[in-house]
């Protein structure tokens, strides 16, 4: 009798546990939508005197502030953890909605970048403060901006601009935004949450090639 419990914890135990964890850390098979349709950008010129589009991308948004350059760390945490992993992931975007006047400090940030990794998928965008301010009202946010309209927080929009996070009554695992200060929270539950947004899209792209 105890030879058996033995094997079963042995072989069985493994397995259970591996099942566990592969299912999903964070406890989603989805990612809620916490805001639906917010405000498109393509009225606000980019670096690169353009302008892009919040739909049909996934988006990783952030807002650099009037400090830009000064939390440019924050940035860096990003381009390491998510950014050089998935850059090449032709549907992804990556786009800091900034103030204007701080067009040299993104420029220097992104000549940085292109020392490590194709900074392609880089957009800064360029606003009025006030319209920065507004802008991320609109994606009610539980946070606000701090008093230069920036946060270390970035987010996570899916290709219909819906504001993407974990909705739940406990405000310890409620989650809108992931704080590019900490490079753990990067690396688990901002990574955690993007590759289910990837899934839901390769599996839609799987099952439309089958159709």
């Amino acid at each position: 009798m105890k030879k058996t419990a033995v094997l079963t914890i042995l072989f069985v135990l493994p397995i259970v546990c591996y099942l566990f964890f592969s299912s999903g850390i964070n406890g989603f098979s989805t990612l809620p939508t916490l805001t639906p349709k917010v405000q498109d950008m393509k009225a606000w010129p980019t670096l690169r005197n353009d302008t892009i589009s919040l739909t049909n991308k996934i988006t990783i948004l952030g807002f650099g502030g009037e400090q830009l350059l000064a939390n440019r760390e924050n940035l860096f945490n990003l381009n390491l953890k998510i950014y050089e992993r998935y850059h090449a992931f032709e549907d992804l975007q990556f786009v800091i909605l900034c103030p204007i006047g701080t067009e040299k400090e993104a420029k220097h940030i992104v000549d940085k970048f292109a020392t490590i990794v194709d900074p392609t998928q880089w957009n800064f965008v360029f606003a009025p403060k006030e319209e920065i301010i507004q802008f991320h009202q609109g994606l009610k946010m539980k946070k606000p901006l701090d008093q230069f309209a920036g946060t270390p927080e970035v987010f996570i929009l899916d290709k219909e601009r819906n504001l993407r996070g974990r909705k739940h009554e406990d405000p310890d695992e409620y989650k809108e935004g992931y704080n590019t200060s900490s490079v753990s929270e990067l690396s688990n539950e901002m990574l955690d949450d993007f590759k289910i947004i990837l899934y839901e899209y390769r599996a839609a792209l799987k099952k439309n090639r089958k159709i």
